[in-house]
């Protein structure tokens, strides 16, 4: 149960940055070099592989090397992942009611 904890924790955390949901935003259109990413952040190399390391982990988005530059493209699985943990976890079942505190 722990480890399930950990890996929603991994797609939170992924969507709860301003940079990491600019650098979704970029990617929208299609796969992405690093190196056009960077164009269109204001961040340092070091900086973007940070924030795509998370975004790896959380299963949101893929990656692939090509010489030495790193491709990375939204992953519709991950994508997919996420949306059915975010239903879940809030999603309410109109029919349980809590009647803890009924007499």
């Amino acid at each position: 149960m722990e480890t399930m904890h950990k890996e929603h924790s991994q797609v939170f955390k992924a969507l709860c940055d301003e940079k990491r949901l600019r650098i979704l935003e970029l990617l929208r259109d299609g796969e992405k070099c690093a190196c056009k990413l960077l164009e269109n952040l204001d961040i340092g190399q070091s900086s973007l592989s940070y924030h795509m390391k998370i975004l790896v982990e959380s299963g949101i988005v893929e990656s692939r090397q090509e010489g030495k530059w790193t491709h990375y493209k939204i992953s519709k699985r991950g994508s997919k992942n996420a949306i059915e943990l975010l239903n879940k976890l809030t999603l309410t079942d109109n029919n349980e009611h809590d009647n803890c505190c009924k007499q």
